[in-house]
């Protein structure tokens, strides 16, 4: 499902505009994105909990070549989906 597919079924279902839809879900991403940045976790009950991860820096191999390069220490967003998605599914 792309971001346009699902402004469009959250408008159908909400009875929306896809415009006003949009910048709702705009504002949700935008605001899921802050607090991960800021406090780094965004439990969702019954859907998830969204949280930020460090990976260190380590050594990997270029695929191409073979050859070792180094790889620098990033954050990535992990999930953990809830019980209640995980049921529905």
């Amino acid at each position: 499902m792309t971001k346009a597919e699902l402004i469009a079924d959250i408008a159908g279902q909400a009875g929306l505009s896809k415009a006003e839809t949009g910048r709702i879900v705009d504002a949700f991403f935008k605001s899921i994105s802050n607090e991960l940045n800021e406090k780094g976790k965004i439990t969702l009950t019954g859907f998830g909990t969204f949280t930020v991860a460090e990976r260190a820096a380590r050594t990997g191999r270029n695929p191409q070549t073979g050859k070792p390069m180094e790889i620098k220490a990033s954050r990535t967003v992990k999930f953990k989906p809830g019980k209640g998605l995980k049921d529905a599914i």
